[in-house]
């Protein structure tokens, strides 16, 4: 209990001084593409980073949605706000959605990738055919989407931004296709970050691992069911916001996901227990 405690306070004081060196007047002018932005975390990112005054394409498959969300980010002060729809399945769309994001905006200085294709909350099946599909969203098409963006990234001292998920690092019952997904996310990109540390690229990249978010489709798979707290979009948000801004490797939120992944490869059994028994 003493060594879940200090992790977390040392937790808590790693935020506290990413947040102290955060200038908000470094997004001002940024140029942003931002995936997934029709709701949830997606949503709250796009109004973070106007408020903030940048530059923004948020893209997702609901044009009516993505239109909504582009008018209240000029509201909220974004220089620019564009859409583009996009299906993250296609082979096409995400090359189309980075080549649109540089043309409307002159380059790239933050590609935020964030989005997630829909997966049941139940025991795995034997769908392979839905793994592939989900596989080809959530992982795939995130790994397109980076390597069209390097070259901008590069050009701006720009920075790669991966919203991930706890279920990547500690699996969980009811989520194997989408736990395999956010567990190939943090397998690539941790390599990445590697690499382009090794040819001392000038890109960052910030791997951002998120527990339970309040968003609406995740609460409608798991009100009632599990007894861990969500926590806000809006702030998962900020947090995300903050960490590419900073340039920081990694980012935990909440608190209790770099607790869950320490304790993880210490006691795996007391581990299993407390994910196993989360459940009503």
């Amino acid at each position: 209990m003493k060594c879940i405690c200090y992790c977390g306070l040392m937790l808590l004081f790693i935020s506290y001084l990413i947040g102290q060196s955060f200038f908000v007047q470094s997004l001002r002018g940024a140029r942003v593409l931002v995936t997934g932005a029709s709701k949830g975390i997606g949503e709250q990112l796009a109004y973070h980073y106007a408020h903030f005054g940048a530059q923004i394409v948020i893209t997702a498959r609901r044009e009516q949605a993505l239109q909504q969300v582009a008018e209240k980010c000029l509201s909220l002060g974004a220089q620019k706000a564009l859409y583009i729809t996009a299906d993250m399945s296609s082979d096409s769309d995400p090359d189309k959605v980075v080549d649109f994001a540089v043309e409307k905006l002159g380059g790239l200085d933050y590609l935020v990738l964030n989005h997630i294709g829909s997966s049941l909350f139940s025991m795995w099946q034997g769908d392979v055919e839905h793994t592939k599909w989900l596989m080809q969203v959530n992982f795939f098409s995130y790994i397109q989407m980076a390597w069209r963006a390097l070259p901008s990234l590069e050009q701006s001292k720009g920075s790669l931004v991966i919203v991930s998920s706890l279920l990547g690092k500690s699996t969980s019952p009811f989520t194997a296709p989408y736990c395999s997904t956010k567990s190939a996310l943090n397998g690539f990109f941790g390599s990445l970050y590697h690499e382009l540390a090794m040819k001392k690229s000038n890109v960052s990249l910030s791997l951002c691992t998120l527990g339970l978010i309040d968003t609406e489709s995740a609460m409608e798979k798991v009100r009632g069911v599990t007894k861990l707290p969500a926590y806000p979009a809006t702030d998962a948000a900020l947090n995300i916001v903050m960490t590419g801004a900073t340039r920081q490797l990694e980012l935990y939120y909440p608190w209790y996901t770099y607790v869950m992944v320490v304790t993880k490869d210490w006691f795996p059994s007391v581990t299993n227990y407390f994910i196993q028994n989360s459940y009503n």
